[in-house]
């Protein structure tokens, strides 16, 4: 057994001693009717019984944490023999007035720390001085030296094991915080606040540094707390008694800007308070961290680490994974042990598929995810759109040589990310380009609808665009926003306070984009209706035009599977009919199941009568020269 467990059951049996020595003392008060007993001897009990105890009793620890008087400590204590003692029964408030010493009726006030704390519960009865008390089950627990926390704060309250790995800069935060709480002339606890998005990296942090400080963590969630106010109170003052209890340092993990409520919490003094929030509080701290996931040199070292020997035979591969992927310690350590067993030859592209699995969680409930298949024989273009897209691919690619290998970056953070701007007519390739690159790339393609994230309530759209990007930053996945048109506009010239709030909600997107470690595209049908200024702070702007008869044959030769039965298909004709890819392949899918339901194989005819409804669809005369001859 450790020195400190041997020490532990010391304490446990010498607070028993204690505990009913001061029992036995308090009950002999409610023995006075049988004459005043002589306490002397009863007193000497409980001073014998402390000469074991290597640190105070945890009746003692009571009384300084909640401030009781020599009258509130014996009525507890006359609380606690009820439950200890036999023949006791549950004392009333006017039977503690009547035979313990030094009585005052403040004792039971609402405000009184008995019932503020919830030390005692008040049973019913038809006035206050006859109603049972009765000792609440969490301090009879913490009197007689069992650990525990209250039932009532299950799923609220919890106690955190969090033994995660640490890089050097993040060590660097522990070592900040210790130094603020342990320094020798300070008697309170100033307040901390983690600021980032990593829950979980913070509570690594707070649980260091209580570690350090010598104390367990709990956390508190706000989330879970109820909405009703009564509710919501009870619940805090029993989370607040309990940190005291427990001497434990407190994370509260927050979504938002605290209520009033938890507010207060951040300047009480006598709690050791650390906030863990996504966004800077506008409450007073007495430190506040900006706390991130490990720097990319850091994330190249602990890959090295994870991996060991087999690490030097990548050439190169962690150096993209670590500029591709932002992932904190405990996915790194995660794939890299997943991975062991791959063989060598495998390994790179192993690591790579395990770092997109593990980022593709945070988007899912934000985005949809685009399953890519397709490639650049797939995408039918001109050819400088072509040769835009793919130096647009080696961007991408070639970033971890050009700004971290050669520099770039050093130079200024600023402008790292890349953006652009995909426009033209619906239909000529944009969201199938979006898909060549994220294929090409071997990352994951999200569709975000601007539509559904611009708020007419100030201020909504930017935390819902920053949701977005926050959920996207650990895989740096290809994010395509459709539909730009919903926010850019030409609104430079401010006539009133929409036009100025949609200029700041565009610009707080263009920023976003221009520090996103991944590629972010925008599309729009009408590049017309973007402001130059908006523009110019744009990458790369791609335009896909209305295909001419070249690009409309090339189309149509590439849009019926090998498998697909066809029948004396005029490709040259199909093209002389003015239609967009996607118009095109509408056409296409349509006839061919038309052809599946007559028991055919695709022809002309069949695609003359879904050219036909793809053209009502879209409101448009078919030129009935040129149809006449599809049969």
């Amino acid at each position: 057994m450790s020195t400190a467990s041997i020490r532990h059951t010391t304490w446990t049996v010498a607070n028993c001693s204690v505990l009913q020595a001061e029992l036995e003392r308090v009950r002999s008060y409610l023995m006075a009717h049988l004459g005043q007993p002589d306490q002397r001897p009863l007193e000497q009990a409980v001073t014998d019984a402390r000469v074991n105890l290597p640190e105070p009793a945890a009746l003692d620890r009571l009384v300084a944490l909640f401030g009781l008087s020599a009258f509130e400590r014996d009525l507890l204590l006359l609380c606690a023999a009820e439950e200890l003692l036999d023949a006791i029964g549950a004392p009333g408030f006017k039977t503690a007035l009547a035979y313990l010493p030094e009585p005052h009726w403040s004792a039971l006030t609402p405000e009184g720390p008995l019932r503020y704390w919830r030390l005692l519960n008040l049973g019913s009865s038809a006035t206050l001085a006859t109603a049972p008390l009765h000792l609440d089950e969490r301090i009879l627990h913490y009197l007689c030296g069992v650990p525990s926390i209250d039932e009532r704060l299950n799923g609220y309250l919890e106690l955190v094991q969090a033994d995660g790995h640490l890089t050097p800069s993040q060590q660097a935060h522990v070592e900040s915080i210790t130094c603020l709480w342990a320094q020798p002339e300070q008697d309170d606890w100033p307040a901390v606040h983690l600021c980032g998005n990593d829950h979980a990296l913070h509570a690594t942090i707070a649980a260091q540094v209580s570690r350090r400080m010598g104390r367990d963590l709990l956390t508190l969630q706000l989330p879970r707390l109820p909405g009703n106010p009564a509710e919501r109170e009870a619940l805090l003052r029993l989370c607040e008694r309990e940190v005291l209890l427990s001497e434990a340092c407190l994370l509260l993990q927050l979504e938002a800007t605290p209520p009033d409520d938890l507010a207060n919490w951040i300047q009480r003094p006598d709690l050791p308070v650390l906030v863990s929030s996504p966004e800077p509080l506008r409450s007073n701290v007495a430190l506040r961290l900006e706390v991130g996931k490990p720097s990319t040199s850091e994330q190249l070292t602990f890959w090295q680490a994870c991996l060991g020997d087999v690490a030097s035979g990548l050439n190169g591969q962690l150096e993209a994974l670590t500029a591709q992927f932002n992932l904190p310690a405990a996915s790194i350590r995660a794939i890299s042990q997943q991975s062991r067993y791959t063989p060598p030859e495998h390994l790179a592209p192993t690591l790579w598929e395990g770092c997109r699995n593990q980022a593709r969680v945070n988007l899912t409930d934000l985005a949809e995810r685009v399953v890519t298949r397709t490639g650049w024989d797939d995408l039918v273009v001109p050819e400088h759109t072509r040769e835009l897209l793919q130096a647009l691919a080696a961007q991408v690619r070639q970033r971890a040589k050009v700004y971290e290998r050669w520099g770039f970056a050093a130079r200024s953070a600023r402008g790292l990310g890349i953006s652009a701007l995909f426009c033209g007519p619906s239909g000529t390739g944009k969201t199938l380009a979006s898909e060549v690159l994220a294929n090409e790339l071997r990352l994951d393609l999200y569709r975000i609808d601007l539509s559904q994230l611009v708020s007419k309530y100030i201020g909504e759209t930017e935390k819902n665009l920053s949701r977005v990007f926050q959920a996207a930053e650990e895989g740096g996945a290809v994010l395509l926003f459709d539909e730009a048109d919903a926010l850019f506009g030409k609104r430079s010239e401010v006539r009133d306070s929409h036009d100025r709030f949609a200029n700041i909600e565009v610009s707080y997107l263009l920023q976003r984009m221009e520090n996103y470690r991944g590629l972010a595209i925008l599309t729009t049908n009408r590049r017309e209706a973007l402001d130059t200024a908006f523009l110019r702070r744009l990458r790369f702007i791609v335009t896909f035009p209305f295909p001419d008869v070249g690009l409309r044959t090339a189309i149509w030769q590439r849009m019926f599977p090998t498998e697909a039965p066809t029948e004396a298909l005029d490709f040259r004709r199909l093209a002389r009919l003015n239609a967009t890819g996607g118009n095109i392949r509408n056409i296409a899918l349509g006839a061919a199941f038309l052809a599946a339901d007559a028991g055919q194989p695709i022809r002309m005819q069949h695609l003359r009568t879904a050219a036909g409804f793809e053209f009502a669809k879209l409101e448009k005369p078919l030129p009935a020269a040129e149809m006449e001859a599809w049969s």
